[in-house]
């Protein structure tokens, strides 16, 4: 029997099959097409997403050379804050989904800001303030979408974050759920409770009734129906966001433990247990996920919008390399960045500053500066941004880290593997497996059917690559960050 995992992420959709060993027997990715109607907007059309999923379920199931009846259960990992509106009875979408990227509600989250209302919504939430997160998407669809809020009072549409949608049609319309970690994510989930709550839902202005029930991250979501590419009555049984599955899939199951995602952007996620740690240093708290029979298991979040497209746009935008794998023997090609620095802000800046506002900034450039000192500074961005975020998180624990784990396309990157290690002081640990949004997302629905019984056995089947161990001085790191620092207070003077 096996475990396929539906990894719906921000450019492109991977499908994974496992093993009961949790060995990866087969896998399909593909692209979809990114939309930017305006400066700082960014979409996906739904249609696309859905025949992204379709086609690499195909190609996974085929590659895998497996019976569909063997499938034993479906697990959905998802880019987390982006979200559709849909027609509860055709299921078309009445807009392309606003993706987490999209900074169009940046005026109402001044407003709410403005009203002195962010205490209240961390408390709740355990977020900030900004268009990163569905509300305000939500609200934005309502509001300008012709007809659109009084057909959400008349219960005619249905919303939800990616995983909410697919699992929607996964079931032939028969499902609308979501779970904890992706509902944390909306601003509107009450994060001690578990719920959806009423302050927050007038406040955005979202009738309840369009948004999904929500459940724990394992167990029984609802079976596939009329899919021409799998038979009906396979059990989703497992959701959780991106970034929570990825901690997940990295068996961070312990309070204390970390790991490191390497994708668009870059997100730190530390366990902290039953726990739901109000950060002091403007780190998100999340819901990491909950099991059947258990409290939610919570996480202290910091996330750098731009990492992995950093590099895309040395290739896209500047076409300095021609694929994303070349940037590391660019940056090999010299010792240090010459004291360039990239802030590559170009989204705004995430975790812990949180300036929508913000924009890019490459400065030091000299007569001598050539590509591959841009493309060792992209990197080296990376890496700082990540260690900002984790002495952040150590101050809210009270304690240092012992090591970080590693996961996400831009792992594989030797170079800047060593350059995180370096800079964060510590161990970092890389799995055999680096897809582990997806593995995560196995694990839970592996879980919900019974196909592994615990924790304890899916620890025995995750697999260290390889480990990398700081080889600079304190006062080198510390030097390092403070050239860092003060590119960044650049920033903040544009």
């Amino acid at each position: 029997m096996y475990i396929i995992a539906i990894d719906q992420g921000t450019t492109g959709t991977t499908v994974s099959v496992l093993n009961h060993g949790g060995g990866l027997v087969a896998k399909a990715s593909q692209e979809y097409p990114q939309i930017f109607p305006k400066p700082g907007w960014v979409e996906h059309n739904p249609e696309d997403i859905w025949k992204s999923v379709l086609s690499t379920l195909s190609q996974a199931i085929a590659s895998a050379q497996i019976e569909p009846h063997k499938i034993a259960g479906i697990g959905i990992t998802n880019q987390r804050e982006t979200v559709i509106v849909w027609d509860k009875k055709t299921g078309a979408p009445i807009y392309n989904a606003i993706v987490w990227q999209c900074r169009r509600t940046q005026d109402f989250c001044e407003q709410l800001k403005k009203q002195k209302l962010a205490k209240m919504i961390a408390k709740k939430t355990g977020l900030v303030i900004d268009p990163y997160f569905s509300a305000s998407k939500i609200r934005w669809i309502l509001k300008n979408v012709s007809g659109a809020k009084k057909r959400a009072n008349a219960g005619e549409l249905l919303a939800g974050t990616i995983d909410t949608y697919l699992l929607w049609r996964l079931t032939g319309g028969l499902s609308h759920r979501t779970d904890v970690s992706n509902a944390s994510r909306t601003m509107l989930m009450n994060i001690h409770s578990g719920e959806w709550d009423a302050d927050l839902l007038k406040l955005f202005e979202v009738p309840q009734k369009i948004l999904p029930s929500i459940e724990n991250s394992s167990g029984e979501f609802g079976k596939t129906r009329s899919l021409q590419v799998l038979p009906d009555g396979i059990p989703i049984a497992g959701i959780a966001g991106d970034q929570q599955a990825a901690l997940f899939g990295q068996t961070c199951f312990a309070v204390g433990e970390a790991k490191c995602t390497f994708g668009t952007g870059s997100f730190l996620l530390l366990n902290t247990g039953t726990k739901a740690i109000t950060s002091q240093h403007k780190l998100l708290t999340t819901a990491a996920w909950r099991l059947p029979k258990q409290k939610m298991t919570y996480a202290l979040e910091g996330g750098a919008f731009i990492c992995g497209a950093a590099v895309q746009w040395l290739r896209d935008g500047l076409g300095i390399i021609k694929s994303s794998s070349e940037i590391e023997s660019l940056a090999r090609q010299v010792d240090s960045t010459e004291g360039v620095e990239f802030v590559p802000a170009l989204t705004g800046l995430g975790a812990p500053y949180w300036w929508p506002e913000a924009r890019g900034l490459i400065t030091g450039i000299t007569r001598g500066t050539n590509r591959a000192h841009l493309a060792r500074a992209t990197l080296e961005a990376m890496a700082l941004q990540n260690a900002e975020i984790l002495i952040s998180m150590q101050k809210d624990l009270g304690k240092k880290l012992k090591a970080l784990k590693v996961d996400g396309g831009a792992s594989a990157n030797n170079l800047l593997m060593q350059l995180q290690s370096d800079y964060m002081g510590m161990p970092v640990t890389r799995p055999q497996l680096v897809g582990t949004t997806s593995i995560g997302a196995a694990y839970l629905a592996g879980l919900g059917v019974g196909f592994w019984n615990d924790l304890s056995e899916i620890q025995r089947i995750w697999k260290i690559d390889q480990e990398f161990k700081s080889h600079i001085s304190s006062r080198a790191r510390h030097a390092r960050l403070q050239s860092w620092q003060s590119a960044i207070k650049k920033v903040a003077a544009q």
